[in-house]
């Protein structure tokens, strides 16, 4: 099937009672047993499994081209229990641009746990090959990276982490299973803020795991999730069955509208540098053509001057929302460096934005004012 039917066809349930279009709700923790002590449904406890649960998984599964997939309270969460299936002495390589609560993870919970890594520029892969340890075990991608829209070259990273008797996994949150799937590239596990775009609204926190196959390793990141408990709600469950359902439209508009935004920031006097794939002299570009369908919605400008001129042009913005997080209908505009912290290594003068479904027109004409102090 193609991605728009895939998408409606994967999140539908069957309702026996009422055969209701819209998939039910179900927010019960337990489950009734047989006469004879048997589960006629396969659904034991809330923890365990869920109808809502277990159709989002299936739908992430399918729609990534996996085998299973894991339902998550988060997208930390997910990342979480995926680490914790390492043990002490393991080596991962991590790139050295990427979500900031990812190396936050391992050097706060798993480094004085005994776990190591190594951050690494996932654009060289020398760089990466030098840096793989004989423990090393995991190969976390994230492409593109948050917030300098890095492209690393994922079926070359996948092939070198197989090598090396590693796993890899990647982080698909920007791309959506509609723009990228990694799993068809090499790669063993994907991982996704469902927050983001799957969620589509803003509205539900949650995060995904979605495995090649089945195995030792995904048997034990299942076991882990229950175990830990950190699963997604039935009711987060039925909003991201939701937002799947318009997930394809939705990705593709905003690409074709940050795009444009992307070539109009490229060629203003007052900013700097623009961080976008989908720009020709992107240097990932040729890289981002070759496993993306389109280049995505979110991107990166660095304002002329100090961090100042950065929060001086996001406070003029009028349309765009000044607000973390992403993938929403809504565009958001934020100065990420100062959101990551006192450590953060993000130029002090870049802004990340998400963009939205406004009309790309009326976002450009709200740049163009805020770029421009002269006019206020």
């Amino acid at each position: 099937m193609h991605p728009e039917t895939l998408a409606i066809y994967q999140s539908r349930i069957a309702d026996a009672n009422a055969g209701a279009v819209a998939p039910p709700l179900s927010l019960s923790t337990t489950f009734e047993r047989d006469a004879d002590g048997t589960f006629p449904h396969g659904h034991i406890y809330g923890r365990t499994s869920n109808p809502n649960r277990d159709a989002l998984e299936a739908a992430l599964a399918q729609l990534e081209g996996g085998f299973a997939g894991l339902a998550f309270s988060s997208g930390q969460a997910a990342t979480m229990t995926l680490l914790l299936a390492l043990r002490p002495g393991d080596h991962v390589i991590l790139g050295d641009d990427a979500y900031h609560g990812t190396p936050a993870l391992l050097e706060e919970l798993f480094h004085p746990w005994g776990l190591t890594y190594t951050r690494v520029d996932f654009t060289d892969l020398e760089a990466i090959r030098s840096s793989i340890h004989e423990n090393t075990r995991l190969i976390w991608i994230e492409t593109p990276s948050n917030p300098l829209l890095k492209i690393a070259d994922i079926q070359a990273i996948a092939d070198m982490a197989h090598q090396a008797g590693a796993w890899c996994a990647c982080d698909n949150t920007w791309a959506t299973p509609i723009l990228q799937r990694p799993l068809d590239l090499g790669c063993d596990v994907v991982m996704h803020s469902t927050t983001k775009y799957i969620g589509g609204h803003s509205d539900v926190l949650s995060g995904a795991l979605i495995f090649k196959e089945d195995g030792d390793f995904y048997q034990q990141v299942r076991r882990y999730q229950t175990l830990g408990g950190a699963v997604a709600a039935p009711f987060d469950c039925w909003m991201l069955l939701r937002g799947i359902k318009t997930l394809t439209t939705r990705i593709r508009a905003q690409s074709a509208t940050a795009l444009k935004l992307a070539e109009f920031l490229n060629q203003h006097p007052a900013v700097e540098a623009v961080h976008y794939p989908g720009l020709e002299n992107h240097p990932g570009h040729a890289i981002a053509q070759q496993q993306m369908a389109m280049f995505g919605a979110m991107l990166s400008v660095q304002i002329r001057g100090r961090a100042e001129a950065a929060r001086a042009v996001a406070g003029r913005v009028q349309l765009f929302i000044r607000a973390t997080s992403l993938g929403g209908i809504e565009s958001l505009i934020e100065h990420r460096a100062s959101v990551e912290g006192p450590n953060s290594t993000t130029p002090q003068n870049l802004l990340r934005i998400s963009v939205g479904l406004e009309h790309a027109d009326d976002l450009i004409a709200d740049l163009e004012q805020a770029l421009s102090p002269a006019s206020h």
